[in-house]
C-alpha cells in the first residue's frame, strides 16, 4: 500500500476561494496588523508571503517592523488591540530578549487574537467557548474535514506539546469527539502510543521522528514539521518515503499543512472583522 499524498496546496485554494466571497460580501474591509519585533529571515520570507495572500484577497495586511524594541512592544500590541480599523492581531518570533509569549500574548484583546497567542484565549477554547485557535492547529482540522476524515470515537495521537500546535491541536480534536492521547519527546515507548492511532499529527519539531514503525496500517497521518535543512529546504517530522508504505494518507512537508495554515489565520481575520 501507498499512502494518498494529502494536497495541502489545493486545500489551501478551496479555502481562499470561499474567503474571497467572505470578503467581498463583509460590511467592512478586514484588517490585519503584524508585529515583528526582530530580523529572522524565515520570519521576513513568512510576512511577505501572508501580506500578498492577504492583498489578493482584499484583506488589508498592514506590518509593523522590524524592529519592535522589547520596551515597546506590549504597548503596541495593546495600541493595535484598542484600534477599532484593526480586526486582527498577530506578533511574529522570535521575541526580543526580555519577553515571553505569555507577556506579548496577554496584550492581544482576545477578540483581535486571530493566532490565539493569547493564555485567555486558549483557556476559553478547552472550555468549549468561542475563541481563536493558534491557526496551525486548526490547519490541522482544516485538513481533516477537507479529507472527511471521522474523528469521532476515533483515536488521535497528537505527538507533541507546545501552546501553539500540540495542545491546541488536542482539544479541537476533543471537540470533535476523538480520543485523544498526546506524546511529547520524553513519552517512554513512543511507537507504542502512536500505532494506535487512527489519526497521527506529528508536531514535535524533530526531523524524521517519525517513521513505519510508529504508524498503524491505514492511519492518517498530519505532518506538521518544518524542520530546516542543511540545503535549505525543509523536512516534517515524519519520514514520509516509509511512512507512506504504511498510512492510508499523509501530508507532505512542504506543501501539507502550510498552506493551509495561512488561509486558516485570514479566515479568522475575516471573522474578527464580521463578528
Amino acid at each position: 500500500m501507498t499512502a494518498r499524498t494529502i494536497d495541502g496546496r489545493a486545500i489551501a485554494a478551496a479555502l481562499r476561494a470561499e474567503l474571497a466571497d467572505r470578503v467581498a460580501a463583509a460590511p467592512v474591509r478586514p484588517c490585519l496588523a503584524v508585529v515583528v519585533p526582530t530580523d529572522d529571515e524565515g520570519t521576513a520570507w513568512y510576512v511577505r508571503q501572508l501580506r500578498r495572500t492577504a492583498e489578493r484577497l482584499g484583506v488589508e495586511c498592514r506590518v509593523i517592523g522590524p524592529p519592535v524594541p522589547a520596551e515597546r512592544l506590549v504597548a503596541e500590541l495593546t495600541a493595535l488591540s484598542a484600534d477599532p480599523g484593526v480586526h486582527g492581531v498577530l506578533c511574529q518570533t522570535p521575541l526580543p530578549a526580555g519577553l515571553t509569549p505569555v507577556e506579548v500574548g496577554l496584550a492581544i484583546d482576545v477578540a483581535k487574537d486571530v493566532d490565539g497567542a493569547n493564555p485567555l484565549s486558549a483557556g476559553l477554547l478547552a472550555a468549549g467557548a468561542p475563541a481563536y485557535a493558534p491557526a496551525t492547529a486548526a490547519a490541522v482540522l482544516a485538513i481533516l474535514r477537507a479529507e472527511a476524515v471521522p474523528l469521532a470515537g476515533r483515536h488521535a495521537v497528537v505527538v507533541g506539546r507546545s501552546t501553539v500546535v500540540g495542545r491546541p491541536a488536542a482539544t479541537l480534536l476533543l471537540a470533535q469527539q476523538a480520543t485523544v492521547t498526546v506524546c511529547h519527546s520524553r513519552t517512554a515507548d513512543l511507537a507504542e502510543h502512536t500505532r494506535r492511532a487512527d489519526v497521527l499529527v506529528a508536531a514535535v519539531g524533530r526531523a524524521g521522528l517519525i517513521g513505519a514503525a510508529h504508524v498503524a496500517p491505514g492511519a492518517v497521518v498530519v505532518d506538521v514539521g518544518t524542520n530546516p535543512t542543511a540545503d535549505g529546504g525543509l523536512v516534517g517530522d515524519v519520514r514520509t518515503e516509509e511512512v507512506a508504505e504504511v498510512a492510508a494518507a499523509i501530508t507532505p512537508v512542504p506543501g501539507g499543512v502550510g498552506p493551509v495554515t495561512t488561509a486558516v489565520l485570514l479566515s479568522q481575520v475575516v471573522a474578527a472583522a464580521t463578528a
